[in-house]
């Protein structure tokens, strides 16, 4: 959604995003990643079924977390803490669990969460979201404040090449007006997740089909 198109039933208050910040120092469904792909091996030796070991943590490797969550006594809710890490890999979990890489872990997580949740003019919480009220949301839980309207985020981000783009950049497309009216998050391969108007949260193709058509270009939140 662009700023040319809200109305009134959007108050000013919910023209920016309020940031606060939280912490993810463990691995759960929406993650992705090399590290995904060691626990998927690992249960995957232990005879646990995860499906195609891809470095994403999707509802097969969630089942299979708790699983072994179960057999080993485990509190059985599919996340992989530091206590479940060290049972299965026989190790501490990695030092290096914040930064960026955490962000984008958080952003992913978020974002997959809500598939399914209804496209909503004006929208910007689980109830319902609009494109952009969407990556407000998702960028909000990870600790970043961004602008409220598709167009005003197309301005604030870092802009990259096609060929650079990496999961949690941000896509822009060009659909009823001229700049920048459709949003969405790049999950990888090709794909984005965003609010659909006929199907709510969503993955899509970036570079081929209705959005290949309209594809405008990216940038960068974070580094």
């Amino acid at each position: 959604m662009s700023l040319k198109k809200l109305t009134t039933v959007v108050v000013a208050a919910a023209l920016s995003c309020f940031s606060f910040s939280t912490a993810f120092a463990d691995f759960a469904r929406g993650d992705r990643g090399e590290e995904i792909v060691e626990i998927q091996k690992q249960l995957a030796v232990l005879n646990y079924e995860v499906g195609t070991v891809d470095g994403v943590f999707g509802p097969a490797t969630e089942q299979a977390v708790k699983a072994f969550q179960t057999a080993k006594g485990l509190k059985a809710d599919g996340v992989v803490d530091d206590g479940t890490y060290r049972n299965l890999m026989n190790k501490a979990m990695p030092p290096d669990r914040f930064g960026n890489h955490a962000i984008t872990r958080s952003i992913m997580r978020t974002a997959y969460s809500m598939l399914g949740v209804p496209y909503m003019f004006g929208g910007m919480s689980p109830g319902g979201f609009d494109c952009s009220g969407f990556v407000c949301y998702v960028f909000r839980q990870a600790g970043i404040s961004l602008p409220r309207m598709a167009d005003l985020q197309y301005d604030a981000v870092t802009r990259i090449n096609r060929s650079n783009l990496r999961t949690g950049d941000l896509v822009f497309f060009q659909t009823y007006a001229p700049g920048a009216s459709h949003v969405g998050i790049y999950v990888g391969d090709g794909k984005f997740i965003h609010a659909s108007s006929s199907k709510g949260i969503s993955v899509a193709e970036v570079f081929t089909g209705y959005w290949g058509e309209r594809y405008l270009g990216a940038g960068r939140v974070y580094n």
